[in-house]
C-alpha cells in the first residue's frame, strides 16, 4: 500500500506539475548514467531500485487535530513520526512551523519503500507571528475545515490495526488518500490569504486556504551536482544553492537538497464582493535530494560546528564563493573516508563478518576499528533517513515571494518532541536511537558469529 500510494501521488503531482515529471526524468537519467560509471559503488547507500523509486513528500497542516488525522493516515502505510524539527527557529524568514517526518522505521521496510513525508504544522500561538486578533480568526478558520474525509479515517484505523486491507478497501483508501493530497479548484479567498501571507506565505499556504496539498514530491538522485546543471540547461529555474554539506572528495553524509523555483500556478480567488477571478499563487516547487551515510550526535556536533565556521568565513569573505569555503572546512576538519568515519564515533554503520575473514587460525581482535582493519568484519554505512533543520528552511526560503514578518520582542512559543507526541498522539521516535538500534545489532550479530568473550561494545549515540 506505502508503494501504490507513493506512485499514485507521483503520477497526480507530475499532471499538477509537469516540471516535476521533467525533474523526475533527469534524476533517472543521472542514477543510470552513475551506475555505469561507478558500478557497485553507486549502490553503496542503497540499490539502484530503491533509489529510483524513493520518494519524500511535504505536506502542511495547521492544528494539533489535523496532523493527528495525518498520523492516522500515514500510520496505516506503516510510516511512524521521527524527528521533532522547528523551522521557526531555523529560518531568518517568518517560517511559523514546526515539523516531523513520517517514514517507515524497520530495515526491512525502508529497503521495501522509503517513502517519507515531511510534515509540517502551523503555529498560530506563536506571538511572533500572530497576534491575539489574528490568532482568534485564524484558528477559528481552521477548526472550520475537513482536511480528510471521515470513511479515509476509517480506513487507515482499519489497515494500522489489522496491518492489511482486502483489495476492493485498499483501492478505496487509496482513491481517497491520493484524492486528499489532490490541489483543491475551490476559490481562495484573496483579502483572508493575503491577510495571512503579509505574516507569511507558509502560514497563508496552510490557513489560508480549506484544504491541504503536496508542497512537493522529491525524487533521490546519486550525483546531485550533475542533476542541477541538467536542469539548468533545459532551461528549468533553480534556487541559487545546493543546501546541506558541500560537495567534496570525502564521503557523502546527510542529506543535500535543491528545488526548481515555485512556479505560479492559476488558482480561482473570490473577491470581498463575492466574485470570482483568476490569480496565481507560487506554493509549490520541485525539490530533489541526495543521501548520504547517518552521523552520530558527535558527528552531527562536528557538522553543526562546521556550518557555524561556514557563516562566520562567509561573512568576513562575501566575494568567495560559499561553497568553496565550505570545501576547504570539510577536507581540513570532516574525515575522509567511511573507515574514518567509523573509528572517530561520527557516523552509523552495520557491521558483518566478512565471508573472506583471515582462516589462519589466530583469534578476532576486540575492538570494531581493528576488526574491520584486519577484514575480520565488513563496515557498510546507515543511510541516512530523515532531514535538516536548516536546509528544510533554507529551501522554504528560497521558495517564498517576500520575508514576512515576526516580532521578535516577543517570546516564542515552546515546542518539543514530547508536546508533538502529545499532539500526534503517538511517540515521536528519536532517529538518533533508531541509527544506534540498527548498529548496535549488527555489533550483537557480529560477536555471537566470531564467539567474542566479552561481546563487542554497543551503545553507540
Amino acid at each position: 500500500m506505502r508503494a501504490a500510494f507513493a506512485a499514485r501521488l507521483s503520477e497526480m503531482y507530475g499532471q499538477e506539475v509537469p516540471a516535476y515529471t521533467t525533474l523526475v526524468d533527469v534524476s533517472r537519467e543521472v542514477n543510470e548514467d552513475v551506475l555505469r560509471e561507478q558500478g557497485a559503488d553507486a549502490e553503496r547507500l542503497g540499490s539502484i531500485s530503491r533509489v529510483t523509486a524513493e520518494r519524500h513528500g511535504a505536506i502542511r497542516v495547521g492544528t494539533p487535530q489535523e496532523l493527528q488525522q495525518v498520523a492516522r493516515i500515514f500510520g496505516a502505510l506503516g510510516m511512524h513520526p521521527v524527528g521533532f524539527y522547528d523551522l521557526r527557529e531555523a529560518a531568518a524568514s517568518a517560517v511559523p512551523v514546526i515539523s516531523t517526518a513520517f517514514r517507515p522505521v524497520d530495515g526491512e521496510e525502508l529497503a521495501r519503500n522509503p517513502f517519507r513525508v515531511f510534515t509540517s504544522m502551523l503555529t498560530p500561538a506563536d506571538p511572533r507571528f500572530f497576534d491575539a486578533d489574528l490568532r482568534a480568526r485564524l484558528e477559528a478558520f481552521l477548526a472550520r475545515r475537513e482536511l480528510f474525509p471521515p470513511e479515509l479515517l476509517t480506513l487507515a484505523d482499519r489497515a494500522a490495526a489489522e496491518r492489511e486491507l482486502p483489495e476492493d478497501d485498499a483501492e478505496r483508501f487509496l482513491q481517497l488518500a491520493v484524492r486528499a493530497f489532490e490541489l483543491s479548484p475551490e476559490p481562495v479567498d484573496r483579502a483572508w490569504y493575503e491577510t495571512l501571507e503579509r505574516i507569511s506565505a507558509v502560514a497563508a499556504d496552510i490557513g489560508g486556504v480549506r484544504s491541504t496539498h503536496i508542497n512537493h514530491l522529491t525524487p533521490r538522485v546519486l550525483d546531485i551536482d550533475e542533476l542541477y546543471r541538467r536542469m539548468t540547461d533545459r532551461g528549468i529555474e533553480m534556487i541559487d544553492t545546493i543546501q546541506g554539506p558541500p560537495a567534496w572528495k570525502g564521503p557523502d553524509v546527510l542529506l543535500r537538497q535543491t528545488s526548481f523555483r515555485a512556479l505560479a500556478e492559476p488558482r480561482a480567488m473570490r473577491t470581498p464582493d463575492g466574485a470570482i477571478t483568476s490569480g496565481a499563487l507560487r506554493v509549490r516547487f520541485g525539490e530533489v535530494e541526495a543521501r548520504g551515510i547517518a552521523l552520530t550526535r558527535e558527528g552531527r556536533a562536528l557538522y553543526d560546528e562546521l556550518l557555524g565556521h561556514l557563516d562566520e568565513q562567509a561573512s568576513r569573505s562575501p566575494a568567495e564563493a560559499r561553497g568553496d569555503i565550505a570545501r576547504a572546512l570539510w577536507e581540513r576538519h570532516m574525515p575522509g573516508s567511511e573507515q574514518e568515519l567509523a573509528a572517530e564515533g561520527l557516523a552509523y554503520f552495520t557491521y558483518r563478518p566478512a565471508d573472506d575473514r583471515p582462516r589462519d587460525g589466530s583469534g578476532p581482535p576486540a575492538t570494531v576499528s581493528e576488526l574491520v582493519q584486519q577484514g575480520w568484519v565488513h563496515a557498510e554505512p546507515i543511510v541516512y533517513e530523515d532531514f535538516l533543520p536548516r536546509s528544510a528552511a533554507g529551501i522554504f526560503q528560497s521558495n517564498l515571494s517576500g520575508e514576512g514578518t515576526r516580532d521578535n520582542d516577543q517570546e516564542g512559543t515552546a515546542y518539543d518532541a514530547a508536546w508533538l507526541s502529545g499532539a500526534v498522539g503517538r511517540d515521536v521516535l528519536d532517529p538518533y536511537a533508531l541509527y544506534a538500534q540498527q548498529q548496535n545489532a549488527s555489533l550483537a550479530q557480529v560477536s555471537e558469529q566470531l564467539g567474542l568473550n566479552p561481546p563487542l561494545p554497543t551503545g553507540a549515540s
